[in-house]
């Protein structure tokens, strides 16, 4: 195994700053014995995002928008003020014309968009263009759209977005070659869930050009990386407070509200869920003081330490960018994912043997639509709470399974 160079030397710097940060993550420092690398799927919590919570279920639980007594009406004052703490977290330039809906999830807040306010954008012969090879929740609510539309007698088609096969980016100029006056929408997704890489979205406006809205899937990028919609020229960013270190069934969707109809969701708004969306101000609090910026750049050089090391296990064949492996790569590296496979041991006998020596990782198909991986891998997804030692220890293993 190469010296991991560069990496490490920013792994060195970052260390005194990571230290103090995961010490505030009471299931990690409680189970020192195990190592968490399935961040993707959800990430651990903050003792202050717990104490938030704690702190409101023991002070002011109430129903929001519902009572007029002084609970209600703190609960009521806090979901609005963490609707103006979303803008502000994501960088909204124009918050006067913008809006922000709690969802479940980001699934939710993808079917919401999907169901309640693509139909009325669309018409008959309109196409959109979405992703078929990134998470299975960026593709079924649209095939539900137009699968809704066809019974009123609406046909629109379903054009896949084109991927370069190098890089597995998007293709921003075969999708040039796919717009149309036709065109009517386009989703999107931020960090691939499978291989890590920065679909670098913001090549995406000016290949479909001013009018059409985008919708953005960041469920891997909003508490990983900074976002930041001033850059990005992107309608709706949908993504899940449990992958943000916030708690399971909290979520947001952030719409910009100037191309296409207001969304307004449909049905009768039930009860919010205000544990969750308690738990989702404090997590972005928290995100703030540690700094996206240098989480990124933390779960990056961690991605690339793994890279390196698997790159030179003959054993082991790694998902996605094959240009992106090493820490001293010249292209973009992996965003704090690493998928991989054993040449000789299936992932989920894999996935056995690595926690036998404390590692939990992610072994399956991982949700992927349908011109995704059709064979099951090992995903190690990363957060701010790991390690060096933790990847090295990772490596040692590995290494002997060859």
């Amino acid at each position: 195994m190469t010296d991991p160079g560069h990496g490490a030397a920013l792994l060195e710097d970052l260390c005194a700053w990571q230290r103090p940060l995961r010490a505030q993550f009471p299931i990690i420092t409680g189970n020192s014995e195990l190592v968490y690398l399935d961040s993707a799927a959800t990430s651990q919590k903050p003792q202050a995002v717990l104490d938030a919570v704690q702190t409101y279920l023991t002070t002011t639980n109430a129903n929001a928008g519902r009572g007029t007594y002084p609970w209600a009406n703190a609960t009521t004052a806090l979901v609005e003020r963490t609707r103006d703490r979303i803008k502000g977290f994501l960088g909204d330039p124009d918050t006067a014309h913008s809006g922000v809906h709690f969802t479940s999830g980001t699934t939710a807040g993808l079917r919401a968009i999907a169901l309640d306010w693509l139909p009325a954008l669309l018409s008959d012969g309109d196409e959109i263009v979405v992703p078929f090879a990134d998470h299975q929740a960026n593709l079924s609510p649209w095939l539900e759209a137009q699968q809704l539309l066809a019974r009123q007698g609406v046909r629109i088609r379903v054009r896949e977005m084109p991927y370069q096969a190098s890089s597995g980016d998007y293709d921003p100029a075969a999708l040039a070659g796919l717009i149309g006056p036709r065109t009517a929408f386009v989703a999107v997704t931020h960090v691939h869930h499978v291989y890590g890489g920065n679909m670098n979205v913001h090549r995406i406006r000016q290949a479909v050009g001013p009018q059409v809205p985008i919708c953005l899937d960041a469920a891997q990028s909003v508490g990983h990386l900074p976002v930041s919609m001033a850059d990005l020229d992107v309608d709706f960013v949908v993504f899940s407070g449990h992958k943000a270190l916030a708690l399971p069934g909290s979520g947001a969707m952030w719409a910009r509200q100037t191309r296409g109809p207001e969304f307004t969701p449909g049905g009768w708004h039930g009860s919010p869920d205000t544990t969750g969306i308690v738990s989702l101000a404090a997590a972005l609090d928290w995100l703030d003081a540690a700094g996206t910026e240098r989480i990124e750049r933390w779960t990056v050089a961690l991605a690339a330490r793994l890279s390196d090391g698997l790159r030179h296990l003959d054993a082991y064949e790694i998902l996605g960018c094959q240009h992106s492996l090493a820490s001293d790569a010249l292209v973009q590296q992996r965003s704090g994912i690493v998928t991989f496979r054993h040449r000789g041991i299936g992932a989920s006998d894999l996935g056995f043997i690595l926690f036998s020596h404390g590692f939990m990782v992610r072994t399956d198909g991982h949700c992927q639509a349908s011109a995704g991986e059709k064979t099951s891998s090992v995903r190690v997804s990363l957060h701010v709470y790991n390690t060096p030692e933790e990847i090295d220890r990772l490596l040692a293993v590995l290494a002997t399974l060859g």
